[in-house]
């Protein structure tokens, strides 16, 4: 793939951590305070809250729930396939072919259809406070050049937490026939915005159960990102976000620096999830689903683990985490299905 202009893959000076151990202890809290909710108690102050700078009081869409926003036709190159594999280091022949898409190459067609359907529910003055929470793919055929995709989204969900309010916006993908290819659940989490009304659904659950871990793992990979891993993606995905691609932006919203797209870092498990789970036949996937942690830095590697957890109608199901170099969890609650 051409990366002229992309930043040379040189060693960056150390980032400032304490601001991400900041962030994953307002993000226990949250996990911790949305428990005892779920379970009826009533719920204190918490101990960590974001900056009085970021405590916001804005009002999410909630009457745009269940409207659908029909998105551009879409055809699948494989130059841009290819690209995207290159992009996240993918190294499964079918991919580097370009005969079959890589499995979270699926959401490059969605973008202009997101952006509709996140329009008319989010406030525009909030959307640099947003991160990646979770994403949910399920595969019902794969994604091949020459296709023509049509996809559509709508918000299904608002939910107002201590520390901040969550969207979920469900997407479809279908061929020229009408058949389904790919269903998208992207949940966003949008930091210090914690008034207004909530409503609507919560993402389909993929929580892994502790009690998984103790047959001990089916496999573990561990994968390198390159110090210019956002920049090669950006252009790859179309996903310009300038938290992924500019130091001093990133910095502003409460970052030490640049990070990396969450949907990279999801496409690398999916890398060993195909070559460990599925033989190498990516067409074998049909459901992956992440749940972000923490996020992962510019050349840092990482490690994901895997753990048999029982099937779906017949169909392996695993569960999984990834981890960072200093043990750090960064994906949690990972989920892989497998054709049977």
């Amino acid at each position: 793939m051409d990366t002229e202009g992309s930043p040379p893959d040189a060693t960056p000076e150390p980032p400032d951590l304490s601001v991400l151990d900041s962030l994953e202890s307002e993000l226990a809290n949250i996990e911790r305070a949305v428990e005892r909710i779920e379970a009826g108690e009533e719920v204190g102050p918490l101990q960590s809250a974001p900056p009085a700078d970021e405590e916001r009081a804005m009002g999410f869409g909630i009457d745009r729930l269940g409207q659908w926003t029909e998105g551009p036709e879409f055809k699948v190159e494989a130059d841009r396939t290819k690209a995207y594999a290159a992009a996240t280091n993918d190294t499964i022949a079918a991919h580097v072919a370009g005969e079959i898409a890589p499995p979270v190459f699926a959401v490059v067609p969605i973008w202009d259809t997101m952006a509709g359907a996140m329009a008319g529910i989010v406030p525009p003055e909030v959307l640099m406070l947003v991160v990646h929470g979770e994403q949910d793919m399920r595969f019902h055929q794969p994604i091949v050049p020459g296709a023509v995709l049509r996809s559509r989204a709508a918000p299904i969900g608002v939910h107002v937490k201590p520390n901040g309010t969550s969207v979920v916006v469900k997407v479809e993908t279908r061929d020229e026939s009408g058949d389904l290819v790919v269903e998208q659940y992207m949940t966003s989490f949008f930091r210090g915005v914690s008034d207004g009304e909530g409503a609507g659904e919560e993402a389909p659950t993929h929580k892994l159960d502790g009690n998984a871990k103790s047959a001990g793992p089916v496999a573990t990979v561990t994968q390198q990102l390159g110090t210019n891993q956002t920049y090669r993606y950006a252009e790859a995905s179309g996903d310009t976000m300038p938290i992924h691609l500019d130091e001093e932006i990133a910095k502003s919203v409460g970052l030490p620096g640049i990070i990396i797209h969450g949907l990279c870092t999801m496409a690398f498990t999916s890398v060993a999830a195909i070559n460990e789970l599925c033989v190498g036949d990516s067409t074998k996937l049909r459901r992956l689903a992440v749940r972000f942690s923490r996020p992962v830095l510019p050349g840092q590697e990482i490690t994901t683990t895997f753990w048999a957890t029982g099937d779906n109608d017949g169909h392996p199901v695993f569960g999984f985490e990834t981890r960072n170099g200093d043990g750090d969890v960064v994906i949690k609650d990972g989920l892989v299905e497998v054709s049977g």
